[in-house]
């Protein structure tokens, strides 16, 4: 039997550290499933592996892509299982490690069959968003499907158009949708959450944060200034500091914007991981020794 090991957890808790110590433990490679660090030009908004993490142990997709690629989930979940197979023939184990939850779960549960985007749909939910704004699109799919609305990124349109066009073409919620039966993996899941408290989890984003500013945060979005609407850029860390670079706001609001919806990006990854089923989840200042005494146990395992 093959295993994956999924690590998840909220922006900032330590999943990074956790996937390359248990891959050097394992002798095994990561595959990441956190669709911002896809993007090499934004390296330090992501907090992406250091190249230093990087030689630690060997990453996939990871600064693979350039902003101006389009890149969607299934051929996220298509090219993710095809490098598992090739882990897989060398390696019993291998682990995926990031926050984002649809990406994590295309890969461990498939993703449904769902019909390719309607061009009428997109044209249309593109003019309520060029002419009425994001409120309004996060309005629209609050009205229609207010469950996947409690848990989806509302600040990131791709999302949100998505989920509307599948709604109107199928008459059934999105929610309705990502519920219908997936194709059976080949491997056996093990996933582990890192967990802590609130206030530890907000506490690191803010220190978080303050770092990727130290370590250069201003000069590389203002190096992608001339992408800004670039869907892959209308995101935390970015989008407040073109507002600043547009004049709209000074340096420190716009730094407090960043940790604000760093914050709400983690509260909803909290309500996203409650929902998984069969996560074991371990304590963010004990992680390796956890998850390690967890593996152990785990019967008929060969991990």
């Amino acid at each position: 039997m093959k295993y994956l090991i999924s690590i998840i957890g909220t922006t900032g808790i330590g999943k990074t550290r956790l996937a390359i110590d248990l891959a050097n433990h394992l002798d095994t490679e990561i595959i990441s499933c956190d669709s911002r660090q896809f993007y090499k030009e934004m390296r330090i908004g992501t907090a992406m592996p250091t190249d230093e993490e990087l030689a630690e142990s060997k990453h996939h997709f990871v600064g693979n892509l350039s902003i101006n690629d389009y890149y969607s989930i299934g051929q996220y979940e298509v090219d993710a299982l095809k490098k598992l197979d090739e882990i897989f023939t060398e390696k019993d184990v291998a682990i995926m490690v990031g926050g984002s939850g649809m990406y994590e779960k295309a890969v461990v549960e498939g993703m449904n069959d769902l019909p390719e985007a309607n061009a009428d749909n997109q044209q249309k939910l593109l003019s309520i968003w060029e002419n009425k704004g994001l409120e309004a699109l996060q309005q629209l799919l609050e009205e229609l499907d207010p469950e996947y609305f409690s848990i989806v990124d509302k600040d990131n349109p791709r999302r949100l158009l998505r989920a509307i066009d599948i709604i109107w073409q199928t008459g059934k919620t999105y929610t309705e949708n990502l519920s219908l039966p997936r194709k059976k993996r080949n491997f056996q899941v093990v996933r582990i959450g890192i967990d802590a408290p609130r206030e530890i989890i907000y506490e690191r984003i803010n220190l978080r944060v303050d770092k990727m500013v130290e370590n250069g945060l201003l000069e590389e979005a203002k190096g992608l200034i001339a992408d800004k609407d670039k869907v892959a850029l209308q995101t935390v860390g970015y989008s407040e500091l073109f507002r600043y670079f547009d004049d709209e706001w000074d340096l420190n609001f716009a730094i407090e914007e960043v940790k604000k919806n760093s914050r709400r990006y983690a509260k909803r990854q909290i309500t996203w991981n409650k929902k998984l089923e069969n996560v074991n989840w371990v304590n963010y200042n004990n992680s390796m020794q956890e998850a390690l005494s967890l593996l152990s146990k785990l019967s008929d395992s060969e991990i």
